[in-house]
């Protein structure tokens, strides 16, 4: 494997994902209890042993940076490291104005370095790449630009750039967030699109001179899906890379990605975590998973008497004390306190949180370091919900970093 430098686009405002973006960057928002976002992408890069790795931050970068410090620091003796870029504003006084830009102005890291092959990849999404074999896949073709796509119901269409591509695997269709009536379907599958999963390996030479050409476009809008993946496509050297035939060692299920850009899709993704046969699994010894866990005890089941404990297909991290209550299908992250007869149901507990007794919990998101009284229900009267907290619009309640209620 030829030297590879690598840069994750971390600076996303995550504006869809509030409430839990009010305080913090949206990779670095918890998930699955014991992980942040940017954790799925960081171990496709450590298990597939490139660890030469940028991570651009932009928007309250503050949790991200902590967390990238206390999780992810590698040993400075060798030719590795996950280095936190912020914004700088070396170009100008101006944020990211795109995709490209961000990669654009800190042209200077790639300038320097000896590498031959950039990988490009965002920080919100949830899947397992061994990204070496998209590496090998994009060599193989001598693309200059290869684009990692998967199939997606053609109703998601509008969410994301949609591909068209030759029998050689090459690139000759390309629009960026089409209306569901014009999205382009894979031939002989009406119901599906190709769709971008977001992520690129470019040959370095051949992004250098492309960001330097697109900066100076004032028309141009400087992200990758709008302008840069149109521009190249016509040269005939941009390939695209299926993601279902990426193999992860001791895994044969069907591929999984999922884009975590709003609250439904942030909970429906926590949520296939606890399924039966759950999609994706972060049990395999062969592919770990790491992040921070820190210094807490093992989780305790208490019952308080004749008030039994009761956990059912759920995940419930260290430091979790529930005594006397009935967790189900819900996700439970660090440091958390339910009471006696007090019910959580289908939901999501970021943590730090201290529910009270005999309260009702139902498909709830609830941020870290929240405080719920004795009977407080949530999720049970959407129309009273809706008045105090924010509700998505398929009846997920979340309730912000911080809050107190019933007191």
């Amino acid at each position: 494997m030829a030297k590879v430098l690598s840069m994750i686009l971390a600076g996303g405002e995550g504006s869809r994902l509030y409430p839990l973006t009010q305080s913090r960057t949206k990779p670095s928002v918890p998930f699955g209890g014991s992980y942040r976002l940017i954790d799925c992408v960081l171990n496709n890069f450590v298990n597939s042993d490139l660890l030469r790795i940028y991570v651009l931050t932009q928007f309250k970068s503050q949790s991200l940076n902590s967390h990238l410090r206390q999780a992810w620091e590698l040993n400075s003796f060798t030719d590795t490291f996950i280095d936190a870029i912020p914004a700088q504003m070396r170009t100008g006084k101006h944020w990211y104005s795109g995709t490209a830009d961000a990669i654009y102005q800190n042209l200077q890291f790639i300038e320097a370095d000896d590498a031959p092959i950039v990988c490009i990849f965002g920080s919100d999404h949830i899947y397992k790449m061994d990204i070496r074999q998209k590496i090998s896949y994009h060599k193989e073709k001598d693309a200059i630009l290869t684009v990692s796509a998967i199939r997606l119901p053609k109703e998601q269409a509008y969410h994301f750039g949609i591909i068209e591509v030759d029998t050689d695997g090459r690139m000759i269709g390309f629009v960026e967030k089409p209306s569901v009536e014009d999205a382009k379907t894979i031939p002989g599958d009406p119901d599906n699109v190709l769709a971008s999963m977001g992520n690129y390996v470019f040959n370095s030479q051949e992004l250098q001179r492309e960001l330097i050409r697109d900066a100076a476009d004032e028309a141009s809008s400087h992200d990758f899906g709008k302008d840069i993946i149109p521009h190249l496509m016509p040269t005939g050297k941009v390939f695209v890379y299926d993601f279902t035939t990426n193999k992860i060692l001791n895994e044969d299920g069907e591929a999984y990605w999922r884009d975590v850009g709003t609250i439904e899709s942030y909970w429906e993704a926590n949520m296939d975590l606890i399924k039966s046969a759950p999609p994706i699994s972060f049990y395999n010894r062969a592919w770990p998973m790491h992040t921070h866990y820190p210094a807490l005890p093992a989780a305790n089941f208490q019952n308080d008497g004749d008030i039994t404990c009761s956990i059912r297909r759920s995940l419930i991290s260290d430091g979790a004390l529930i005594i006397g209550a009935t967790i189900k299908k819900s996700v439970l992250g660090f440091n958390c306190f339910v009471g006696q007869r007090s019910n959580v149901y289908k939901s999501v507990l970021l943590g730090d949180t201290k529910i009270g007794k005999d309260c009702e919990i139902i498909k709830t998101i609830i941020d870290k370091d929240v405080e719920i009284a004795d009977g407080v229900k949530i999720g049970v009267n959407l129309e009273n919900d809706k008045k105090r907290f924010t509700v998505s619009d398929e009846g997920i309640v979340v309730i912000p970093k911080g809050s107190r209620i019933g007191f």
